[in-house]
């Protein structure tokens, strides 16, 4: 599948990937920073989200081979790859399926293994929103409010919200609900029980329980050469919470 992107930079390919129900631009100021440092940065539209095609098939599997097609169509050398939450599966999914491309691996605030249902209220919340009936931002927040309190996850979900370009003038959201909705479950599966050999940072929020101290067996199982960094008083959305932290910490590691 060929993916949308956004590109900054010039010098060792650095590829980022969003978590879901993201979009590349979530990561534009970040990108802009390390496209500065020497880095040739593309934020990925992984596939049902953003400005990237839509397909009934959607799982690790399928989004890790979009990452090699990719890596292999721009015939990128020695890339790194980052990930947030899914988009940090996506990137374990590949490294250990196709070990030996990265120069080095980034995995934001999730872990290996498998997690449990926890978008029950984001997904009523999208649910709620009929674009049939609505044509403002301003409606589809106050559908969502009923299940969704939480201001800043509902203006995250919001973002996504654009005009369809053809003579209906409706509003709909960039990702693929249906699809994502139908294939839910297959974003909370563990990582495969493969080892890879590549250089790994895992960045958690001291305020997030994604990855818990027990978690850190069945990371070295599978990235033996792994470092664990904490970054104090963030949540689960570390880039955005503590973003300068963020950078410094990915910074150091992949100019190392």
């Amino acid at each position: 599948m060929e993916l949308a992107y956004r590109k900054y930079g010039e010098g060792q390919p650095l590829l980022i990937l969003h978590g879901l129900f993201g979009q590349s631009d979530n990561w534009n100021s970040l990108a802009k920073r390390f496209a500065e440092q020497g880095f040739e940065v593309y934020t990925i539209d992984q596939r049902n989200h953003g400005l990237s095609p839509h397909s009934e098939e959607w799982n690790y599997e399928a989004m890790a081979l979009d990452i090699k097609e990719f890596i292999e169509t721009h015939q990128l050398k020695n890339p790194i790859l980052l990930g947030h939450s899914m988009g940090g599966k996506t990137a374990m999914f590949f490294a250990l399926t196709y070990d030996g491309i990265l120069d080095k691996l980034i995995v934001a605030d999730i872990a290996p293994r498998a997690y449990t249902a926890h978008h029950h209220d984001v997904l009523k919340a999208l649910n709620a929103v009929d674009f049939n009936t609505i044509s403002t931002r301003k409606e589809a927040e106050a559908l969502m409010t009923e299940h969704l309190p939480d201001f800043g996850t509902r203006q995250f979900l919001l973002k996504n919200i654009y005009w369809e370009d053809n003579s209906n003038k409706r509003m709909n959201w960039r990702f693929n609900l249906k699809v994502i909705e139908k294939n839910y479950d297959n974003i909370g599966i563990e990582a495969p029980a493969n080892t890879s050999q590549v250089k790994t940072l895992f960045i958690r929020g001291g305020n997030s329980n994604y990855i818990s101290d027990d978690d850190t067996i069945d990371i070295e199982r599978r990235f033996p050469d792994y470092t664990l960094l904490t970054i104090p008083g963030s949540g689960h959305w570390i880039h955005a919470e503590k973003p300068e932290e963020f950078y410094q910490a990915v910074i150091a590691f992949i100019k190392a």
